[in-house]
């Protein structure tokens, strides 16, 4: 960033991209229990109220958090970039996921989530200008397989395409697209930076919905209620994506992105644990199957990391000595 304004200059990550993967499973990991908490919040929360209201506590804490670090204000581009990333993870993915999950399970909804990572790969190609080889999409689609396959044979798939389902199907492209566009971002912000302004441009419509749904219907809910839309405030909407953004930015959208493979499983697993849903013991040997496929396209070589964000020129993320700008691993995620 230059010393001369206050808006970010737009530096690109140059930095290895190993610790992207450690970076995108903790963030899978926080995500992960995004839906069972969503599912317990939703029980006696207005889903509106949730939705929109896990966004404006989010906001405080990005607000705290921006004025804490210092962070210099976006340029104009970048405003324009950060309106998507908003659409995507802080509107649209929780609005649908909490209309559906008030009818569905969290078990049912880990379903169709399954279709996030290849959804996010489409916009990574679209968005991002990333071109993965062959073999990763034969890898990708060798671990959705995998998935369907275990949620089909325990009875998660019936066929059927309800409202929920529509609901949900919403919620995963808008969310591939915020990733996508948020993982890109990152490679100029930061990751942490990424998601704290994108909360903060979300203002003007969280706050006014959180407050015609609270007016219509007042939040009355007991502890688990209560701790499920803490989690979705705090990890879901605010620090999964500082682990999460950096590694899309460190290892790239596409590749880093298939680590979402394994989430379904997790999700499934953590509806068990909190929820008493229903889980084969054949989760544990899809896991390790899906696993392997992580592992296969996280060996795939060339086209997943672009050299700079599309549309940049050579000097672009040069400071005012002529010296290209590097980000260091702290800046990513921070």
């Amino acid at each position: 960033m230059t010393a001369q304004s206050s808006a970010t200059a737009p530096t690109t990550v140059t930095v290895g991209a190993g610790g992207g993967v450690a970076l995108g499973a903790l963030g899978v990991l926080a995500f992960s229990m995004s839906l069972p908490a969503t599912r317990v919040a939703v029980h006696t929360l207005d889903p509106w109220f949730v939705a929109f209201g896990r966004a404006v506590g989010a906001a405080l804490l990005a607000w705290a958090y921006l004025r804490f670090t210092g962070a210099p204000r976006p340029a104009r581009d970048q405003w324009r970039r950060l309106s998507i990333v908003a659409l995507g993870v802080v509107v649209g993915f929780p609005l649908f996921t909490s209309l559906a999950l008030s009818t569905q399970t969290s078990a049912h909804g880990a379903v169709v989530v399954t279709v996030l990572p290849a959804m996010t790969a489409v916009f990574a190609v679209l968005r991002a200008g990333e071109r993965p080889p062959p073999l990763f999409w034969i890898a990708s689609v060798a671990g959705l397989a995998l998935v369907l396959a275990f949620l089909a044979a325990g009875g998660s798939i019936r066929g059927t395409l309800a409202p929920a389902d529509l609901y949900l199907l919403a919620a995963v492209v808008l969310c591939g697209l915020g990733y996508a566009e948020g993982g890109r971002l990152a490679r100029e912000l930061g990751g942490a930076r990424t998601i704290c302004w994108a909360l903060l441009l979300s203002l003007p419509v969280t706050v006014p919905v959180t407050a015609v749904a609270a007016l219509v219907h007042p939040p009355h809910g007991g502890i688990a209620a209560w701790a499920g839309f803490g989690y979705l405030t705090v990890v879901s909407m605010f620090l999964g994506f500082f682990a999460w953004y950096a590694g899309l930015a460190r290892g790239g959208i596409a590749k880093v992105g298939q680590i979402q493979l394994v989430q379904p499983v997790l999700t499934l697993i953590w509806s068990a644990l909190l929820l008493g849903e229903a889980v084969t013991p054949g989760a544990l040997v899809v896991a390790g199957a899906v696993l392997a496929c992580v592992v296969l396209i996280q060996r795939t070589r060339g086209g997943a990391t672009p050299s700079r964000a599309p549309g940049r020129s050579p000097s672009a993320g040069r400071d005012g000595a002529g010296h290209a700008g590097d980000v260091r691993v702290a800046d990513e995620v921070s």
